[in-house]
């Protein structure tokens, strides 16, 4: 298979062919192998290769699952895998390894996929970019390598917008799916809280706001892998709602009325948003309006924006300090003010001043918005929103060298209305359907009720397919393919 055959596939369609014998498991991993030794050498995307490996279990591979044998990524998380190594972006962790494989990757295993290497993250997960001195370089977006890629799920939004694979591992604690997502021109769903397992070493993350996932280049492709890892693990502190048999072949029914979906096209605390984010906002009204849906211009409800983000911050501060205490208590010879970055230390030391009280109060701060975004939605099917206030970002324009609670606040008006999602606990997803006159894309935000990831793709579904984005590839991505050589996707 020649490597733009390959991309111009999604994962559903590679799988179609290795079941039909017209491609090989080897050849599939060849492709994304090469692909993405040329996109690394230009945008920084990978950590941890194991391609001889990944050749070897490629060439014994027996399809199975509904990818067959599909060469996939997974991200730098600390998501438990005995065949990655991983760091969470930091020195501190440099080559951390695992003795168990988590029950996500697992799933991951039984859907046929074959993980090749780990992608790069900030350091903790912890930003909107990806510039983790571990990795030895920020992450580049490929539409504008002068531009972040988005965080924390950097590398693995730049490998499948360029096409190195089809879908790839992605986790969202504060919108680490969806910022990226909109910054690469791909599909990010952040899942509902409960669906998708932690097991069995943790429980939560981040006290709930954490969930995993993928991105992809077709909504087809990402409801086939909800299919394969969603479910609750034995002992989850969380369960979503029941969730249909199957949300792919959910995807072509239709809705059984106009739905009514709330559209904000301003923020919370007056935060600025560019022009280029509402005009993709006014693009995805005037498709759901073709669709025949009904787009409401709606009042933001209250939520006590600033109040959330100390909540959050509090939260994050106390997770790194839960997180390298425990190292260190193992490794008192380590210098944490050296091996972390500025932030991230600044996060370290206010965690550990941090009051039961303060962490009970963050708890109750979440839990209202859940409470308070329910009845909202109450009176809409959906919420519209810019999946970002801003353009991406330029490189070092959101710092860790700062310290932490101003950077998280700067974060915060970035990523205005992601991390609020997280804190309810409800699906959404950032669906690419604007780019800027300069190629840049803009996402926006599709939000739905709690555990209703069927209806967040079916709507996508149905923009993917008025305003199919699939045959967009960046020009500029180390030569690997151009929109103009991409041909439509296999249906």
């Amino acid at each position: 298979m020649h490597e733009q055959d390959f991309v111009a596939q999604d994962g559903l369609a590679l799988a179609r062919l290795l079941e039909a014998g017209q491609v090989t498991a080897s050849e599939l991993m060849d492709c994304a192998i090469g692909l993405a030794e040329q996109v690394h050498r230009r945008l920084n995307i990978l950590c941890y290769p194991r391609f001889d490996a990944a050749r070897e279990a490629a060439a014994g591979a027996r399809p199975h699952g509904t990818f067959g044998a599909l060469p996939f990524l997974l991200k730098d998380t600390g998501l438990a895998s005995t065949a990655l190594q991983g760091s969470v972006g930091s020195r501190l962790f440099a080559g951390m390894r695992s003795s168990v494989d988590a029950h996500l990757t697992t799933r991951f295993l039984a859907a046929g996929f074959l993980p090749f290497a780990r992608t790069t993250v900030p350091e903790f997960c912890m930003a909107p970019t990806t510039e983790a001195v571990q990795n030895g370089g920020p992450t580049r977006n490929p539409w504008d390598p002068e531009l972040s890629a988005g965080g924390s799920s950097g590398g693995a939004a730049v490998a499948v917008a360029t096409g190195v694979v089809p879908i790839a591992h992605g986790s969202d604690g504060g919108g680490s799916i969806r910022i990226p997502a909109s910054c690469c021109g791909v599909f990010g769903l952040k899942p509902s809280r409960g669906l998708v397992p932690f097991g069995p070493q943790r429980g939560e993350g981040w006290a709930g706001l954490a969930s995993d996932g993928v991105l992809s280049r077709t909504v087809r492709d990402t409801a086939a892998a909800l299919d394969a890892i969603a479910g609750m693990d034995l002992g989850a502190p969380y369960a979503a709602p029941p969730r249909p048999a199957s949300y792919l072949a959910e995807l072509p029914r239709p809705f059984d009325r106009p739905l009514r979906i709330a559209r904000w096209s301003s923020a919370f605390d007056d935060i600025a948003l560019a022009p280029e984010c509402l005009a993709a906002v006014d693009a995805a009204t005037r498709a759901l309006d073709d669709l025949g849906h009904e787009v409401i211009e709606a009042p933001l409800p209250d939520l006590g924006f600033a109040r959330f983000l100390d909540a959050m911050i509090d939260i994050m501060a106390a997770s790194v300090t839960l997180t390298v205490n425990g190292y260190l208590r193992a490794h008192p010879e380590i210098d944490p003010a050296q091996a972390l970055e500025p932030a991230i230390f600044d996060a370290l030391e206010q965690g550990k001043r941090i009051s039961a009280e303060t962490y009970g109060l963050a708890i109750n701060r979440f839990h209202s918005i859940g409470r308070k975004l329910a009845i909202y939605l109450s009176d809409y099917d959906f919420i519209l929103t810019p999946t970002l206030t801003q353009l991406p970002a330029r490189l070092g324009e959101i710092s860790m060298a700062d310290d932490f609670r101003s950077f998280r606040r700067k974060v915060g008006r970035y990523t205005t209305f992601l991390a609020i999602i997280n804190a309810s606990g409800q699906p959404a997803a950032s669906v690419p359907l604007h780019w800027t006159a300069s190629g840049i894309p803009v996402g926006i935000q599709l939000v739905g009720r709690f555990g209703d990831e069927s209806g967040v793709l079916r709507l996508s579904a149905q923009l993917e397919s008025l305003a199919p984005w699939v045959g967009r590839l960046p020009a500029r991505a180390g030569g690997v393919a151009r929109n103009e050589d991409i041909d439509v996707l296999v249906r």
